[in-house]
């Protein structure tokens, strides 16, 4: 009896650490596969399966230079980037509950393509009959967010919004900052976003420079404004970013491309105006102003090429320490 006893108990200690070791490598498990956010925060179930570039594509083709703005107000700017403070600091439900006061929505994306998950925060009025044209932020939930792209004249810099998604896609820890609005639309250039301080997608900016991530923004030119290069890279208003632009020019002409560097030589679209800039130099943050050719940002091999070589600056990005 005592034998069939201890028996019992024995089995009984082996199924309970069994378990236990199972319970363990579940948790390990889920945190290689990156179901568990970069800071500690576990992904929604139920996330939507999206191709995040069909996303983007399908959210710009409806921009046009008679699609009409709405200049934001001052209240609304401060809280949608207050907003996306409050997400980045793991506070997810007081993040929704603030964007939700904006008219704003926020869920989880699961990127086919990456197989990332990704926060989408997104402006509730763009299925609207009048929108109000201001903007969308895609946030990698798996890693620990720590630097931006920036798009801020979609369709109008025909190509920099899908270049965009493939720089988010090259490397952990990104966030694509999407202005809501063709350049030309709204009142005078009230929706430049790149040349004013009075724009949701500024607000944004503002914010993460603030936290001190460094940014990429991204922009196109006409092949005859600067004949003979491929790209034109700068620091904008700043030179925090000075040894990055080195380092992204080197890359990209591994990859082929013909180079302005603004620091070097006189160079055309140098975004000395650019406000992201100016404000990334007020906070010491790292700034790249990058301007693509035509064919550059048309597509194909030249994008997946230019893609990679920024990917070698994000993926340094990605590993320096951010400010909380």
């Amino acid at each position: 009896m005592r034998a069939n006893r201890s028996r019992v108990i024995t089995i009984a200690t082996f199924l309970l650490v069994v378990a236990g070791l199972a319970g363990g490598l579940t948790a390990l498990l889920r945190t290689t596969r990156g179901d568990t956010a970069g800071t500690g925060r576990p992904a929604p179930r139920g996330s939507a399966q999206i191709d995040l570039a069909h996303a983007v594509a399908d959210y710009t083709s409806r921009f046009g230079p008679d699609q009409g703005y709405l200049r934001p107000g001052r209240t609304d700017r401060e809280a949608i980037a207050a907003g996306i403070g409050l997400l980045l600091d793991g506070h997810r439900k007081q993040a929704e509950q603030q964007l939700q006061q904006r008219d704003f929505t926020l869920r989880t994306l699961v990127d086919r393509v990456s197989g990332r998950h990704y926060a989408e925060v997104a402006d509730r009025t763009d299925a609207a009959a009048t929108p109000r044209g201001w903007g969308r932020v895609y946030i990698d939930l798996d890693h620990r967010p720590s630097w931006s792209v920036q798009v801020p004249h979609p369709v109008f810099d025909r190509g920099t919004e899908q270049l965009g998604v493939r720089v988010l896609r090259g490397s952990p820890g990104g966030i694509l900052v999407i202005a809501g609005a063709h350049r030309k639309s709204g009142v005078g250039n009230s929706a430049d976003v790149a040349h004013r301080r009075d724009t949701v997608f500024h607000a944004i900016c503002a914010e993460l420079a603030r936290r001190g991530m460094p940014g990429i923004q991204l922009h196109g030119f006409a092949a005859s404004s600067a004949p003979g290069y491929d790209v034109v890279t700068s620091t904008g208003a700043g030179s925090a970013g000075r040894q990055d632009g080195r380092d992204l020019a080197d890359a990209l002409r591994t990859h082929g491309f013909r180079v302005c560097q603004a620091w070097a030589r006189s160079c055309p679209l140098e975004g000395l105006t650019n406000m992201q800039g100016r404000v990334a130099d007020d906070d010491h943050v790292a700034f790249l102003h990058v301007e693509f050719s035509p064919t550059t940002r048309a597509g194909g091999q030249p994008a997946e090429r230019a893609a990679a070589a920024v990917a070698d600056i994000t993926r340094d990005w990605a590993k320096r320490p951010v400010a909380d």
